[in-house]
């Protein structure tokens, strides 16, 4: 049996741990002083202008090319979802109103109109009189 001490995985896992604490202890002291979280604070701030500025200048860059931009595809589709909801409050009213009325009308066979036109009568070959 080897000794625990001069084992190499027990030693590896010795110095992983006391490098834990040690990062540990250092990153407790960065987040607790004033000056981390105001840099921190000041990143936010830049990325977070950064990122409407690029979405200003892609916005601008798709109306110059005649494309919708993003909240325009989100203002059609909310408009869309909304005209949905409309719909299937008509069909539902619609199916209401035939249930009261006792009209009810399969889903599958649509009312069509009545077929009034008839084809146009045969024609006699040209050498027939008769």
């Amino acid at each position: 049996m080897s000794d625990k001490i001069t084992d190499p995985v027990v030693l590896w896992q010795k110095m992983l741990g006391e490098m834990e604490k040690g990062f540990n202890s250092l990153a407790n002291q960065a987040l607790a002083s004033p000056q981390f979280s105001k840099a921190m604070n000041q990143a936010g701030g830049v990325t977070a202008g950064a990122h409407k500025q690029l979405g200003d200048i892609m916005e601008k860059y798709f109306i110059s090319m005649n494309m919708p931009s993003r909240s325009q595809m989100v203002g059609v589709a909310e408009r869309l979802q909304t005209i949905e909801g409309q719909l299937n409050d008509i069909k539902l009213l619609l199916q209401e109103m035939q249930k009261q009325t006792g009209t009810m009308r399969p889903a599958s066979a649509p009312a069509r109109p009545p077929r009034t036109r008839q084809p146009p009568a045969a024609s006699l070959p040209s050498g027939d009189k008769t």
